[in-house]
């Protein structure tokens, strides 16, 4: 037996205790929480040696930021946790009771997944994150983090595991991967007969190799290339504000916009007041060529720039002639993630909504939204871009199956 099958057998022994565990799980919870804070030096201390060594092997900036640890992040990390803990237990809840003619009593109820595998890349919070919303709705989880954030993770778990056991669950309800090689990834990958869900969270490299090499269920999550469309009746000022928070605010991560369609009635107007936003922080845009015959100081865009998550300072922009042009380039290049129109006419807006098949679909307002904890849900386990199970950002619901149960007093079939 491997050292991770002896991890996966550890995981679905905590996950039966989980069944049973109620307020134990809140209490847990809190432990971690409080753990967190208490050792925010050690933890800020081990992050410290991954951001040196990410600066050193050439990692961008943009990338190194979703990797920073700071107090003020493991405070956030903590409350995370502690608003996990104030959620709703969802499992036991009731989705379904009906009694059948011959007298039986049917109900429908939230359960545990039970193992929950995670492979995710760079971001050490996305180890709290996980590891609370699985302990919260009753799962046990085995992370995978990336090597960029390795000495961060393995001291976060460290931390959790015995907060944990202080609460009175077993500590292998958490448990990490140390090994950051491939060879591990793609053993988790295949852990047949121990995980019961594999859920990726990083780039479309890292994705698309779970999915092609997993044994295991795969929840899809993360890709973001995400749009907003400008229409010939937007607020220019109110679409370049959008613009520039979708873009700027955090461009690293996967609900900041990846390239911008403009009505051609207003691309005049319009693109140079986005531009003079965007120069602010010296974004490079990719313009179609009509929109580089408006705009100055911009490259070329080429087919791939439409379908590039570029996770950075960079923008592709296209001048389209209708609305139906627009949702016809979003259904073409979009990962399904989350898109935007901007707009004062209802029944574009209306249209829009009905017709991009996105897990979200703005309204006038920033993709950046799309948010666990902005959607009310707590953290999230990730954004999910598949249709089957779930869809949007997972919170604790989506990490839960259901299962039917029947009481009877005596009948036969």
């Amino acid at each position: 037996m491997t050292l991770l099958e002896q991890m996966g057998q550890k995981a679905k022994q905590a996950a039966r205790f989980l069944l049973t565990a109620g307020e134990l799980k809140n209490k847990a919870l809190l432990e971690i929480a409080d753990a967190l804070i208490e050792n925010t030096d050690k933890i800020v201390e081990a992050n410290a040696q991954d951001i040196k060594n990410a600066e050193t092997n050439g990692i961008k900036k943009s990338l190194i930021d979703r990797l920073i640890l700071t107090d003020a992040r493991v405070a956030d990390m903590a409350d995370g946790v502690r608003q996990i803990a104030a959620l709703p237990d969802p499992i036991g809840t009731v989705l379904q009771g009906n009694t059948s003619s011959n007298g039986l009593k049917i109900e429908k109820v939230r359960v545990p997944l039970g193992v929950i595998g995670i492979i995710y890349e760079a971001r050490p919070n996305v180890t709290s994150d996980a590891a609370a919303l699985c302990l919260k709705s009753g799962n046990a989880v085995i992370l995978r983090g990336g090597k960029e954030a390795i000495n961060s993770n393995k001291c976060i778990a460290d931390i959790m595991r015995k907060a944990i056991a202080k609460a009175g669950l077993p500590e292998d309800c958490i448990a990490l991967i140390e090994d950051t090689s491939r060879a591990s990834s793609v053993e988790l990958m295949q852990l047949n007969g121990y995980l019961d869900v594999l859920i990726p969270r990083g780039s479309a490299g890292l994705i698309n190799a779970v999915v092609e090499n997993s044994k295991v269920p795969v929840i899809e999550t993360g890709v973001g290339n995400c749009h907003v469309y400008v229409d010939d009746s937007a607020d220019i000022e109110m679409a370049a504000n959008i613009i520039y928070n979708a873009k700027t605010s955090r461009p690293s991560v996967c609900n900041a916009i990846e390239t911008i369609l403009v009505h051609s009635s207003v691309a005049e107007k319009t693109l140079p007041a986005i531009k003079a936003r965007l120069d602010e922080k010296n974004v490079t845009l990719r313009c179609c060529e009509r929109s580089a015959d408006i705009l100055s100081g911009v490259e070329l865009a080429n087919e791939d720039d439409w379908y590039t998550e570029y996770l950075d300072y960079t923008l592709a922009v296209k001048i389209v002639d209708s609305i139906d042009e627009a949702i016809d380039h979003i259904a073409k290049y979009s990962s399904g993630h989350s898109e935007c129109i901007v707009t004062s006419n209802y029944s574009n807006a209306e249209r829009f909504t009905a017709e991009i098949d996105s897990a979200a679909v703005y309204v006038n307002a920033s993709t950046r939204f799309t948010d666990g904890g902005q959607f009310g849900l707590g953290a999230e386990i990730g954004i999910s871009t598949q249709k089957l199970h779930a869809r949007g950002p997972m919170g604790l619901n989506e990490l839960t199956s259901m299962k039917f149960i029947i009481r009877g007093n005596g009948q036969v079939r």
